[in-house]
């Protein structure tokens, strides 16, 4: 065991002995030393000294003890000097932004009247603080209040306690931080439920002089039995907590006399086979309970704890508990490391909460053998339970939903009726689009209308409306419930707005059914507009699909047999010519699936239009010979320039929103026009913008048309 961290006399003291050297703690040293702070020192002195020696206590590094101090300065009123603050080291600064996270949170539950969703809050904490030394921060800090909590009003500490309950001893509990866990949970249960926790009590003393007794012969007969075996061991009685003792009363239906390990004791040897010698040394000397032998060493639990536990019939007939470890297993469980929460809480975790469990056991132990703890450290910053999000509602509940999810997902997540009737939504306080990806912490209220009207595009995955697959479901479900004559119409809508959208003429609808492995066209317009097949799909299968235009364009003759394609693009292919420069026509800027045709310039190479091409038809009237046939390649490695216009009803915002969506779509903005038109309050937004293919522009066009007060969006025919 390591020695006790000694509490100093006072915080100017500790502040002497630890401040050399060290810039953040000269700055709380500096701000200490004013004669004007002296009565505010007074206030919170204690506390600190008592929080700070917690933390000595878990060899945590100076930054974590410096921004403790720093914080609790601050919020003890103590002015601190914002220029110097924020010189102090990024990291450093990291640990003070994840305790006002903390307070937030902690405020956010006193509001609640009690918490409410406390595992919510739990998860919400851990996930919006980016340095995983600010839950040990938050822990010390709260087992020193409650340690304090005696000269507080009965109702203050009651407060006090169900905070610690619901928030602090399941954090400590989850992470495995079982030097502060047990006092938590103890202190928590004192106040709480003071008659079962003075009666447990009372249970123990009335048996602690013969338990003492019963342990020293114990420990006597065993240590003789293990010297005369050859093994080596430390031999202790193990402390039951009145906390773990009620649990374990609660499961065995609250028979005292029914536990086992109320006499206990604990073996640390030096290797995994010293274990399995020892409890034949403790099975020999006494019968074994069958029943109560776990060996968690060859079959250790999830979280890879290792022991063995077993109970035997120990001298007088009484029952024992024995745990057998090594020192090392030992130090892995006790300094917060086997993450007990798995099954001591019932439930499971996920291989993200688990790696997060895996590097604070390497903080916890973080005497790095290079000695450069800021090098260790630094690899720990990471984000926390990086797969979800935790937002809240108005009311201050929380709600996860998994990283990328939208506010409409949000909305659904909340019920499903919420999110038939959506209309809009507010992120603390800013209307977004339905599109809108929060973060964690984020406060979201959904705006909804008195029917349920969801759209059909919702249900489109590349419009961005919904991430996730139990949202669109539910959308797709309240559409069949619609009569299919509306369905048909409706997926005929869906397909020709696609089209204008696309700015594709000519398109043979019935050889797109079979594409998708439907017989008739109907069942193939159903299919869209349930949300079976998406718009995105289509655009995908329009180039198999495009019936080639009746071109005014007289193809030119082919000079030579074979298929060349051209340039270093491999974009295009042309029938019968090699090595000849391609452009895109800016006329009609045509893209993959688009059918197309060329012509000849002079000096620019093969210009590339769309085959019905006004401007084309015009070129190839005058001089049919410069005609020639191309198509689009398979191995293409350009992008295309299109025009696009955006019109909606004006408002503050509106052009930021749209150019927003262009750039989370990872489409380059190449030009940008807008025009508002006074009279009708309607503006008008041109755009050129790069897009690899018709799958990319159809998702665009389907994100922008999704922005509030946005009435049209397509691509320029």
């Amino acid at each position: 065991m390591k020695p006790a961290v000694q509490k100093p006399a006072s915080l100017t003291a500790w502040l002497a002995r630890v401040a050399s050297g060290d810039e953040a703690m000269s700055f709380a040293a500096a701000a200490l030393a004013q004669p004007e702070n002296e009565a505010k020192l007074a206030a919170i002195e204690a506390e600190m000294l008592a929080t700070l020696q917690l933390l000595e206590s878990l060899d945590l590094d100076r930054e974590t003890l410096a921004a403790y101090v720093l914080h609790a300065l601050r919020q003890g009123g103590v002015p601190l000097d914002a220029l110097r603050l924020a010189k102090l080291p990024s990291s450093l600064r990291d640990l003070l932004d994840g305790q006002q996270a903390a307070d937030k949170v902690g405020a956010l539950y006193a509001a609640r009247s009690g918490g409410g969703n406390a595992e919510g809050l739990r998860r919400l904490l851990l996930a919006i603080i980016k340095d995983l030394r600010v839950v040990f921060i938050l822990l010390a800090h709260q087992l020193a209040r409650l340690r304090a909590a005696e000269r507080l009003e009965p109702e203050q500490r009651r407060e006090l306690a169900q905070l610690t309950a619901d928030i602090h001893a399941p954090l400590a509990n989850r992470l495995g931080i079982w030097q502060l866990k047990w006092e938590l949970e103890d202190l928590a249960f004192r106040y709480l439920q003071p008659d079962t926790y003075r009666r447990i009590v009372r249970l123990l003393d009335e048996r602690r002089s013969e338990r003492d007794g019963f342990i020293e012969t114990t420990i006597r007969m065993l240590r003789g039995a293990l010297d005369k075996a050859g093994v080596k061991a430390d031999i202790a009685g193990r402390s039951k907590h009145i906390y773990s003792i009620w649990k374990k009363m609660q499961r065995k239906g609250g028979d005292f006399s029914a536990l086992y390990d109320i006499r206990a004791v604990r073996l640390l040897v030096d290797d995994v086979a010293a274990c399995y010698a020892a409890l034949g040394v403790a099975h020999t000397l006494w019968p074994p309970i069958p029943s109560e032998f776990d060996d968690y060493i060859a079959r250790p639990k999830g979280n890879n704890y290792q022991s063995l536990h077993t109970a035997v019939v120990g001298p007088q007939g009484k029952t024992l508990e024995v745990q057998i470890r090594t020192h090392e297993m030992h130090a892995f469980a006790e300094r917060g490391v086997a993450a007990h929460w798995r099954y001591k809480e019932g439930g499971g975790a996920d291989q993200s909460f688990e790696r997060k469990v895996a590097w604070m056991r390497q903080l916890l132990e973080a005497k790095d053998e290079s000695g450069d703890e800021a090098a260790l450290l630094a690899g720990f910053k990471t984000d926390l339970l990086e797969d979800r999000v935790y937002l809240l509602t108005p009311a201050g509940e929380v709600i996860d939903l998994p990283r990328g999810a939208t506010v409409l997902d949000f909305a659904y997540t909340v019920h499903t009726d919420v999110g038939h009737r959506t209309r809009g939504a507010k992120v603390n306080g800013r209307i977004v689009p339905l599109a809108f990806q929060p973060v964690s912490g984020d406060r979201v209220e959904i705006l909804t209308g008195k029917s349920a009207e969801p759209r059909r595009d919702w249900m489109n995955a590349q419009s961005g409306f919904l991430t996730t697959q139990r949202a669109r479901a539910k959308v797709r479900a309240w559409f069949k419930k619609i009569d299919q004559d509306i369905n048909l119409a409706a997926g005929r809508e869906i397909l020709e707005r696609e089209f204008k959208r696309l700015a594709l003429h000519n398109v043979e609808l019935d050889s797109l059914p079979p594409k998708f492995h439907y017989k008739t066209l109907d069942e193939f317009l159903i299919a869209l507009a349930l949300g079976d097949i998406t718009a995105g799909h289509v655009a995908r299968t329009l180039h198999e699909a495009q019936a080639p235009a009746t071109p005014a364009i007289a193809p030119a003759p082919v000079r030579a047999p074979g298929r060349v394609q051209t340039g270093d693009k491999d974009a295009i292919v042309i029938e019968g010519v090699g090595n000849l420069l391609t452009t895109i026509a800016r006329c009609c800027q045509p893209l993959p699936g688009d059918a197309i045709a060329g012509y000849i310039t002079q000096g620019r190479g093969v210009s590339i239009h769309r085959a019905d091409c006004t401007s084309l038809a015009r070129l190839v009237a005058r001089d049919p010979g410069r005609a020639i046939e191309v198509e689009w390649g398979g191995a293409r490695k350009a992008d295309y320039d299109v025009d696009l216009v955006v019109r909606g009803y004006d408002r503050k915002g509106l052009h930021k929103d749209v150019t927003n969506v262009i750039a989370t779509a990872n489409i380059n903005l190449i030009a940008v026009n807008a025009r508002v038109d006074a009279t009708t309050g309607l503006v008008t937004m041109n755009f050129s913008v790069r897009v690899a293919d018709f799958e990319q522009l159809s998702a665009l066009l389907a994100r922008l048309a999704g922005v509030p007060n946005v009435i049209e969006a397509r691509r320029v025919a």
